[in-house]
């Protein structure tokens, strides 16, 4: 009779209690427009990892997740509205993906007490968490990009490039420029030539830019590309006989719809990347039972397993497992995007957990704290192999330069704190 009792009782204090809200996530899309090649993938990859949480799992910690998908086309006035229309519904936090964007956002999301994520993309001083207290870029930054390019070629020359020529073709826009103060940084650190070649928006005019290279005969090319550029850039390069394996480009400028418009051409040519590729990790397998053949999957389910699928993919996963860290600290399932914060800054990676997630070696171990909000700049090269139209990893996960990069973002976060009156968050 006592049970019977004190089961009544607890099944009335869970009637009273308010049901828990969805943990939203919105996700801030382009599945039209000139970039639309590259934002459906993500798009997808960041639905689907929700998708199969809830699916699976039940959500996160029991609660479960609700996504809200926006169109911004890569618009930057678009993707003001969208995040001043959703940031109502509780979003947890914002992956703009677009610089243009996140930079608008950052005094608006700070002043809301909202999370951003602008992983591998965005305000690259923003990994200083003293100045940019909602802001995270980890696992890596352009920054971080920028060096890691120098540092694979500084590997695969005998570890000196004086003399040599890089050229930098880059789109002609606030995320373009990103890379250009680091490289200029690393050419009075190493002693190579830098040239730099603005591609403007879209970026399928750029014959003025090959002939520039086919005239300057540069050792190597880098190119900060996004959309229709990348396959530009990469059949004027064949056109002109560079040879690919000295073309690098930043993650954004490594997936397979870059490079199969050239064929057999575009064979070796190669990506920095913050995580693995292909679709041979256990997660898969979960993807598809629980998501695409249940008819759940946001697309067609025919991105599964592409660079920027696996990067949607792993931007979800990072989220879920900050929102996991911030209810575990607040004791509560029902986080606020407050506590979202405190999940992303006590965030920590390891092997270990990314093999118990199904994803080992998918991404570099990193641990995130108050005053270093992008992790440690890990970065890892790709190339392109035609014949098999698969990307393959060719490098582990390497450190940046520290030294220089540290020092460019102590500079650019000390003026745009003072340039705002920001005082030092940290304790």
């Amino acid at each position: 009779m006592k049970l019977k009792f004190a089961s009544m009782a607890l099944g009335a204090v869970m009637a009273a209690a308010p049901a828990m809200a969805d943990l939203v996530f919105p996700s801030l899309s382009y599945r039209t427009g000139p970039y639309a090649a590259g934002g459906i993938p993500f798009a997808d990859g960041y639905a689907d990892y929700f998708t199969l949480l809830n699916e699976r799992d039940g959500g996160i910690g029991g609660v479960p997740i609700r996504m809200i998908e926006c169109e911004t086309g890569y618009n930057t006035a678009k993707g003001v509205e969208c995040y001043e229309s959703t940031k109502g519904e509780g979003a947890l936090v914002y992956q703009p993906l677009s610089t243009g964007i996140t930079y608008q956002l950052i005094p608006k999301a700070t002043a809301d007490d909202i999370p951003i994520h602008s992983m591998g993309y965005g305000r690259t001083s923003a990994a200083n968490g003293e100045v940019f207290s909602h802001v995270f870029n980890y696992p890596g930054n352009y920054w971080d990009g920028a060096s890691g390019a120098v540092n694979y070629l500084l590997e695969t020359n005998g570890g000196d490039l004086k003399g040599k020529k890089i050229a930098l073709v880059y789109h002609n826009s606030a995320y373009g420029k990103e890379p250009i103060r680091t490289l200029e940084e690393l050419q009075k650190k190493h002693g190579y030539e830098l040239s730099l070649l603005p591609v403007d928006h879209p970026g399928q005019e750029q014959k003025s830019q090959w002939l520039q290279i086919r005239r300057e005969r540069p050792d190597f090319v880098l190119m900060w590309g996004w959309g229709v550029m990348n396959q530009v850039a990469v059949q004027e390069a064949a056109n002109i006989r560079f040879p690919m394996e000295n073309f690098i480009g930043i993650w954004w400028s490594g997936a397979e719809h870059d490079v199969l418009p050239a064929g057999a051409k575009a064979n070796g040519f190669k990506a920095l990347t913050f995580h693995n590729v292909g679709r041979d990790f256990p997660i898969f397998d979960d993807i598809q039972k629980y998501v695409v053949d249940a008819g759940k999957a946001a697309g067609a389910g025919d991105q599964v397993g592409n660079v920027l699928y696996n990067r949607g993919m792993y931007a979800a996963m990072l989220a879920a497992e900050a929102a996991k860290t911030a209810q575990g600290i607040h004791g509560t399932a029902d986080i606020t995007p407050s506590q979202m914060r405190d999940g992303m800054e006590a965030l920590q990676i390891d092997e270990a957990k990314m093999t118990a997630l199904g994803m080992p070696n998918f991404g570099p171990a990193f641990n995130v704290s108050c005053q270093n909000h992008g992790g440690p700049g890990l970065v890892g090269v790709t190339q392109w192999d035609a014949a098999n139209q698969t990307w393959s990893l060719i490098s582990d996960f390497k450190e940046t330069d520290g030294e220089v990069i540290g020092a460019l973002v102590a500079e650019d976060s000390a003026a745009y704190a003072a340039e705002n009156n920001i005082e030092a968050a940290c304790k």
